[in-house]
């Protein structure tokens, strides 16, 4: 009885192994590493994630992989819901938002790259300067020339006002505080405000890799639009004239790389 119970108990706790390992889905990761304060080479490093034990997006790999085997590794992310634009990077050869692309199971190593053509601060952190500078140069905000007066910009309301429940600010003084946009001119602003800058779409243009002093790129030539069709803005001229550059605007060859990344 002794050697009948060794034989089904030993089967069973190698079958338990079995299963363990089956589960078990492994999945190689090759991350770019690059230290500036070691002064050594850029250079690929892999990591081994088992997928049953981890979400299905790639940067929850990264949060793993940072969490769980090397801390030193370094990226950005922030919203994981594709808001914020932080966690753009190159991933097998494509630019996009870790935080909205899935783990494709491979053979072969997953490979996930800084930003290209643009200066590395550490490991998977690009310098997005020169992409924020030429934001700001475009002034993306609403520029008017009939200004409103000090105090009628904003809804004010004294201490004693606030306290009354009957109090209420008619139609008529809205109207007067504020830049109304028909429907029709509002939803020419569709598919233009919704960029939430990641720079995915400068990152992958030729065009931005030759000349990134002097051309603005896709992501702020779309927002200096952004600004240029909007029908409360009554600086229009002025601002289709600073675009108006052989070097600012008609680098653009269509290759169409920004359309293709573009999350």
């Amino acid at each position: 009885m002794l050697s009948a119970l060794r034989r089904t108990s030993q089967p069973a706790a190698a079958r338990g192994v079995r299963a363990f390992a089956a589960a078990a889905k492994p999945q190689k990761f090759s991350i770019y590493r690059y230290d500036p304060e070691q002064q050594a080479k850029p250079f690929m490093q892999e990591y081994t994630i088992d997928l049953k034990q981890c979400g299905p997006m790639i940067l929850d790999a990264l949060i793993k992989v940072k969490d769980e085997v090397d801390s030193t590794l370094s990226f950005r992310r922030s919203c994981r819901e594709g808001i914020c634009g932080s966690c753009a990077m190159n991933i097998n050869g494509k630019n996009g938002l870790a935080c909205l692309l899935y783990i494709e199971p491979s053979s072969s190593p997953i490979e996930i790259q800084p930003l290209p053509h643009s200066y590395v601060v550490k490991d998977l952190v690009p310098d997005l300067t020169n992409f924020y500078n030429q934001y700001k140069s475009i002034e993306p905000w609403l520029k008017r020339k009939d200004t409103k007066k000090a105090g009628e910009k904003e809804y004010y309301q004294s201490r004693e006002d606030r306290a009354k429940k009957e109090y209420y600010q008619s139609r008529e003084d809205r109207a007067k505080k504020e830049y109304y946009q028909s429907r029709e001119d509002r939803a020419k602003l569709d598919g233009m405000y919704e960029c939430i800058l990641c720079a995915s779409c400068m990152t992958s243009c030729p065009s931005y890799w030759w000349n990134p002093e002097y051309y603005l790129g896709p992501a702020v030539l779309m927002q200096a639009y952004r600004w240029i069709a909007d029908s409360r803005d009554q600086y229009t001229e002025e601002r289709l004239a600073w675009v108006n550059d052989t070097m600012k605007l008609y680098r653009c060859h269509g290759i169409m790389n920004c359309t293709n990344c573009c999350p």
